[in-house]
């Protein structure tokens, strides 16, 4: 029975780049939500404010439906609002990575990304947005949390795949940026301005 992987997270967390080696190692198809989006243009205008495509969420999942239909193997689903757009029914697994948010933001300043944005992007990691909207759309017993703080992608893989060969367990609950936050002091610092 073929397997449907969803990776997700907050912009910055290596969504990417892990599914691109994972889809590799286990012969997946990979499609990334934003790269379609762009390349066949399925969206409905463009947030000034952020820099950003606002993706037509109805189109978007019928594509990804019609895709899935053309693949007869495992499909590998990447994009930080991919559980809102994935047929929930045919998902195996979501993997929600999540990065410390110091390192989060040394990413986002690397990509040039707007003060605001990543503000809104470290939030969202603070605040367990994707893993969320993870649990409430697919059910706890479907999502895996994965940490890739300080992680090289291999490493990543290789948990993602102990998980779907069965070897290591589904888990949630990991990771407190929140309290880690907090408790050293900075929590105002990265939440200013919300």
């Amino acid at each position: 029975m073929r397997r449907i992987i969803v990776i997700t997270g907050t912009p910055g967390v290596g969504k990417s780049s892990v599914s691109r080696v994972l889809a590799s190692k286990i012969n997946a198809h990979l499609i990334s939500i934003g790269e379609l989006v762009k390349r066949e243009k399925i969206y409905s205008g463009v947030n000034k404010n952020r820099n950003t495509l606002i993706a037509d969420i109805d189109k978007v999942s019928r594509r990804i439906r019609e895709i899935m239909a053309e693949v007869s193997g495992d499909i590998i689903i990447e994009g930080h609002f991919a559980v809102d757009v994935v047929p929930l029914e045919e998902v195996t697994a979501v993997f929600v990575l999540r990065r410390d948010p110091e390192e989060l933001k040394g990413i986002l300043e690397s990509r040039s990304y707007s003060e605001r944005k990543i503000r809104e992007n470290l939030a969202a990691e603070i605040l367990d947005v994707c893993l969320y909207d993870a649990i409430k759309r697919c059910g706890v017993e479907k999502v895996c949390e994965v940490n890739v703080t300080s992680r090289d992608v291999e490493d990543v893989v290789q948990e993602i795949m102990e998980v779907l060969n069965g070897t290591r367990e589904l888990r949630v609950g990991i990771v407190d940026w929140l309290g880690k936050l907090e408790s050293e002091g900075k929590l105002d610092e990265y939440l200013k301005g919300f």
